[in-house]
């Protein structure tokens, strides 16, 4: 478990972490704000750049809009790289004016839609500006009774909608599109599957690709067979992770089905050394984001811990025996191939994972770092319990 191509494939990791997951946030009944939460982007940034310090795989911060809207894009990327820093995935809000009650694609008005598109079109520009490569969509449409508009119509609209922001997009941004089977529709949502985003995919064009949300799924939903089918079709463009227990429960990665999210890895690093180039291409290029609304937890840790998580699961999927895995699953030894992912999961990563670290010149502990580092206190104190939060509990 110490080869050293284990340990740089370990460090080669890319995780972004989101801005709103360092503000105030929680669930529609409450919001329990903690001591120095960030009240501002800035304040974001640099919480975003103490945990890239501590975890040395967390580059980038993904950005909401509007909460995370400024005058002055060029003097805000100057600020990320004074936090060691950049500025990743640009996420449209589409969900939270008044107008959107309705939907915002979808919505029976053609002003709505129109509104909506303009804000994606904004949003694909602020990507421009700061040098992201990624915008995320995440639709909210649906609607909560039978009958209460037609549907097929609300999936023609959605999908007007979507080609015209599609075809504004300049060669070298990737839009990532979000489905999500139920919640604040109810009764229906215009996206609701994988099946859904990838059609939607492919009527687009190359530059459009699959975002999968680790919250959006049914309980007992087989999310490894959705990856592994989105990989080998092309179009697995990214992750939000998190973790549910019911449903869009938007937990610390890893924290109530850790064996998932060893699944799920399990097939992105098998896809990496595909024999078919395009998946291989495909898994190389995945967008690894976290996007968690902490409502309890300390901000800084949480998300400390979720990047901890998704090391500990690609760890143990860098490990899995692959030769004897095929070798297995070739002479339909149903229970020995199983062992083979049973002993890899079961396997102590962390001495691995903390030698990795300090070829990085890092504490093997991040946790315990941060708690050593008095950076909470500090911000706690200059920060105080901020009255606002990121402005929704999760999408």
């Amino acid at each position: 478990m110490t080869d050293q191509r284990v340990l740089e494939r370990i460090n080669h990791l890319r995780v972004e972490t989101p801005s709103w997951g360092y503000g105030n946030s929680g669930t529609r009944f409450k919001v329990f704000g903690q001591p120095g939460a960030a009240r501002t982007i800035e304040e974001k940034l640099a919480d975003a750049g103490m945990v890239n310090r501590l975890t040395g795989i967390c580059p980038t911060v993904a950005l909401h809009i509007p909460w995370d809207r400024v005058d002055d894009w060029d003097a805000l990327s100057q600020i990320a790289a004074g936090h060691g820093v950049k500025i990743g995935a640009i996420n449209p809000n589409l969900f939270q004016d008044d107008e959107y009650m309705l939907g915002s694609l979808a919505h029976p008005s053609a002003a709505v839609r129109s509104r909506a598109i303009d804000h994606v079109l904004e949003c694909i520009e602020i990507a421009h500006k700061v040098g992201s490569s990624i915008v995320s969509l995440w639709l909210a449409d649906g609607t909560n009774y039978p009958g209460q508009d037609d549907l097929r119509s609300r999936a023609r609209r959605m999908r007007d909608g979507l080609k015209q922001i599609y075809a504004a997009l300049p060669p070298g941004i990737r839009l990532l599109v979000e489905y999500k089977f139920f919640e604040p529709g109810f009764y229906s949502t215009e996206l609701p599957d994988w099946g859904t985003a990838y059609a939607s995919c492919i009527d687009l064009g190359p530059q459009a690709e699959v975002l999968v949300d680790t919250g959006h799924h049914a309980p007992g939903v087989n999310i490894e067979q959705i990856v592994a089918q989105l990989l080998d079709r092309a179009r697995l463009g990214g992750f939000h992770f998190n973790a549910r227990k019911y449903a869009d429960d938007d937990l610390i990665v890893g924290s109530s089905n850790p064996f998932e999210l060893f699944l799920i890895f399990n097939e992105l690093v098998a896809a990496e050394e595909d024999s078919n180039e395009k998946v291989a291409s495909t898994a190389r290029n995945v967008a690894y984001m976290i996007d968690q609304s902490h409502n309890i937890e300390p901000k800084l840790e949480a998300m400390v811990q979720s990047v901890m998580n998704i090391q500990t699961a690609h760890a143990k999927a860098l490990i899995v025996d692959r030769a004897r895995l095929r070798e297995a699953q070739a002479e339909g030894d149903v229970l020995r191939a199983n062992r083979v992912l049973v002993e890899a999961y079961e396997t102590d990563v962390r001495p691995a994972l903390a030698e990795a670290r300090k070829q990085l010149g890092l504490d093997p502990d991040p946790v315990a770092a941060l708690r050593r580092s008095g950076y909470v206190e500090r911000v706690s104190r200059e920060r105080g319990k901020a009255a606002a939060g990121s402005g929704y509990p999760g999408a």
